[in-house]
């Protein structure tokens, strides 16, 4: 369900990782880690997002991310 404040219209965690098509868990891992900036709060604390953010988690969410293993372990990421 979305929520309006003052004319702008905000989603709620689980409506917005289902616009964009990722986990709970993997959009909390994201703010955690800094892979995605902001992220807005209500008076309970609740995050919300806006149109603009939930096409940010899914412009993220296409990325591709090559690691080459090397033998004898060694990794190398492009």
């Amino acid at each position: 369900m979305t929520v309006e404040i003052d004319g702008h219209i905000y989603y709620r965690t689980l409506e917005a990782c289902k616009k964009a098509g990722i986990s709970r868990p993997t959009l909390f891992r994201w703010l955690k880690a800094g892979v995605l900036q902001k992220s807005y709060k209500n008076r309970r604390g609740w995050r919300l997002f806006t149109e603009e953010d939930v096409n940010e988690i899914r412009a993220e969410s296409r990325k591709i991310r090559v690691e080459y293993v090397y033998p004898g372990g060694k990794h190398d990421q492009s």
